[in-house]
């Protein structure tokens, strides 16, 4: 098994980490908490099935029921004809779950069987007619009709006789697999004066099963199929992890190391908090986290061309637009699943807006607003090669005319790479050579520097390679890694002229500019021109710029939120590159706040980066001898209890923020680490949902 001491750090380093792992894979392989909203579409018999518990008659008056070899139609009695739990797949389509687990399905062609296993097979459309049921196989559009007290398969577009059924309502249904909740209480609708009190996290990524290709991350925030087909661990880890090379690298340091790849329902060895390609935004859990407070929620579609390319496995195609195109699709997909849960079109708690009505709007109901924002390394096409730009001004404008009407608001304009539109921010120590590499190939230039000028720097570089020697190793022949001299050096590119267009661009759309990632001196240009434009609509989303930015985000009337790590601030050095440790999150909001303005209302933030490769906040330091106690009450009065999903039950005090529904524990836990300060933190947090509403709002006036 995986042993317990594992890579810890900021993000950026475990990306640049990815990088490290990446190129020497290429080497080596050449409760369930229903909600209570009122509703917001129309009644439909069909998506109120859900979660039902039925008989299935046909229009003969025969009942299936369950027997050795399968699932049969006879003349037995309502009582003893099979329950079904009724699962939403998606709206309109349903799981058929037997009592014993079994579940309804067919096998490709014309025969009924009975499955344990959740698959595709499983999944029926259902439509009405009259009062009846017609049951179609979701996969191939065979009928499910009855012939001779038989259940069988009709061919694509004939007009069986016998393929109507009536779903009489039962009791003794099975329950159908889930992850538990364990919240009590309803979220809070809009508060006095029409402000919105909960928290925000500018900076998480739901769709990471889609990017890199799509086959490096381990498990989905969903599948029709269940919760038994969503959190699976990778094909490549088993049997025992070893061979997940990425995963061990990544996450433990070592490239023989072990897990338990079960997944559902132990969940031995993930998630966990520094599990890096496991899923981590379980639908589930993030409807813990909005239940204990969350209120807007900004998920970023992210993508990645050099990696994607360097990594051997893949599904999807590694051109960083048709990603975002493909996780976009997946968004709205699941917030129609999250619907058909819950009983049809709109009457889920996860709610995609794109505008601060909206937003307000979803508040008022009781649910999640779910905003969408972009962090990619070649927007639009916007790479750089050997110097030269690979777009121009109409792809810009084109592609953000396409993200707009994708319904994206916040944008990063450089991550990890330098491209077309300017320079980014350095990645430091030995991870900095293994991104500095990646950009080479993916711009064919090292990073450029200079002495920085100013407060603000970049991270600093490597100025000697020693340990390096397996990534340099990936370089062409006859191409040497540059040597840095000492002392603060910045990346030399500012903002393009295409740099200038973009942010234009956002600002004329009124969109939300996030400078995370931005070089200092491309950081420094963009806020000139939103400070000349007197524009609102910038935000620092992760902790990935330079803190001395704050303040001029704030004189604008921007928002700032940290990185969700750890609370307190380390003594001591890092294990990897022998910097101090960075300050907790609590002393870095202490220090953030002194920089607000009073000009606008003040609310603070957070952005967890989860599934983007950062680690997650592990355990409080002395959370053994003061640790959160359970139930605890949220601020706004749900009652919290420990999280159980399958036979594992999660608590922050040992397992920290390993899946993303910890994240109110997590905040919950700042009022016992921010001490006499712990009251004025979780006042801030809950203020941040409204911080950022106002802020949007003044970007569209």
């Amino acid at each position: 098994m995986r042993s317990i001491t594992r890579l810890r750090g900021r993000p950026g380093g475990v990306v640049a980490l990815l990088t490290a792992s990446l190129l020497a894979t290429t080497l080596l392989v050449a409760v369930t908490g229903v909600g209570t909203a009122a509703p917001s579409a129309p009644d439909n018999t069909v998506y109120q099935l859900a979660n039902g518990c039925y008989a299935v008659q046909s229009a003969s008056g025969d009942f299936v029921r369950r027997d050795a070899a399968g699932y049969r139609a006879d003349r037995a009695s309502a009582d003893e004809a099979e329950p079904f739990r009724l699962h939403a797949a998606q709206l309109g389509r349903f799981m058929f779950y037997g009592v014993d687990g079994s579940m309804l399905a067919h096998d490709g062609t014309n025969t009924v069987v009975a499955t344990a296993a959740a698959t595709p097979m499983t999944d029926w459309t259902v439509m009405s007619s009259d009062e009846n049921f017609v049951l179609t196989a979701t996969t191939n559009g065979r009928q499910l009709v009855t012939r001779d007290n038989a259940l069988a398969m009709a061919e694509p577009g004939s007009q069986p006789d016998t393929g109507s059924f009536t779903l009489v309502p039962r009791t003794g249904c099975a329950d159908f697999p889930e992850s538990e909740v364990n919240a009590t209480g309803n979220p809070t609708e809009i508060g006095l004066g029409g402000e919105v009190r909960g928290f925000i996290d500018t900076h998480v990524h739901m769709n990471a099963s889609e990017f890199m290709g799509g086959n490096l991350h381990c498990g989905k925030p969903f599948d029709p199929q269940g919760v038994t087909a969503a959190l699976v661990d990778c094909p490549d880890h088993q049997p025992n992890g070893m061979p997940a090379l990425l995963e061990n690298v990544l996450s433990y340091g070592n490239p023989f190391e072990t897990h338990d790849t079960t997944g559902w329902p132990t969940f031995a060895d993930w998630p966990a908090q520094d599990s890096l390609t496991h899923e981590q935004t379980y639908y589930k859990w993030v409807e813990r986290a909005w239940r204990g407070g969350l209120r807007i929620f900004t998920n970023l579609f992210v993508a990645n061309r050099v990696l994607c390319e360097l990594y051997p496995s893949k599904r999807n195609p590694c051109n960083e637009m048709e990603t975002v195109r493909i996780q976009a699709e997946q968004t709205r997909e699941l917030q129609d699943y999250i619907d058909a849960q819950y009983g049809g079109p709109g009457r889920g708690w996860f709610r995609i807006v794109s505008s601060p009505a909206e937003a307000r709007q979803v508040a008022a109901d009781g649910k999640l607003a779910v905003t969408l924002g972009v962090e990619v390394s070649e927007p639009f096409g916007c790479s750089l090669r050997n110097g030269v730009a690979q777009c121009d001004e109409n792809d810009i404008d084109q592609g953000l005319d396409e993200l707009y009407d994708l319904g994206v608001r916040q944008m990063i304009v450089t991550h990890k790479f330098d491209n077309a539109l300017g320079g980014t921010r350095f990645d430091g120590g030995i991870t900095g050579v293994a991104v500095n590499i990646g950009n080479y190939l993916g711009t064919g230039e090292f990073w450029q520097s200079e002495p920085c000028q100013g407060v603000a720097e970049d991270n600093e570089l490597p100025t000697k390679v020693d340990g390096a020697q397996n990534l340099i190793g990936m370089l062409p022949p006859g191409v040497t890694l540059p040597v840095y001299p000492a002392g603060p050096q910045c990346n030399s590119r500012g903002l393009t002229s295409l740099g200038e267009h973009m942010i234009q661009g956002l600002m004329d759309r009124g969109m939300i500019v996030d400078i995370d990632h931005l070089s200092v001196k491309a950081a420094d240009d963009a806020l000139t021109m939103l400070e000349a434009a007197h524009y609102s609509g910038v935000v620092s989303s992760h902790s990935w710029s330079d803190p001395s930015y704050y303040k001029r985000i704030y004189a604008l009337g921007g928002f700032v939120a940290l990185y969700a790590g750890q609370l307190e601030s380390s003594d001591g050095t890092s294990e990897t590159d022998g910097k101090p440790k960075e300050k907790g999150f609590i002393q870095a909001w202490r220090e953030a706040r002194e920089m607000r303005s009073d000009d606008y209302y003040f609310g603070f933030g957070y952005g967890a980066d989860t599934n983007g490769f950062g680690p997650q906040a592990a355990p409080r330091g002395d959370a053994d001898v003061n640790p959160l106690q359970y139930p605890y009450t949220a601020f706004d009065g749900t009652v919290m209890d420990k999280q159980h999903a399958g036979t594992r039950v999660f608590d922050v005090n040992t397992d920290g923020v390993a899946q993303y529904g910890l994240i109110p524990d997590w905040i919950a836990d700042m009022r016992i680490a921010g001490g006499p300060d712990g009251d004025t933190i979780i006042d801030d947090m809950s203020r941040g949902a409204e911080a950022y509403l106002q802020m949007w709002e003044r970007a569209r006036n």
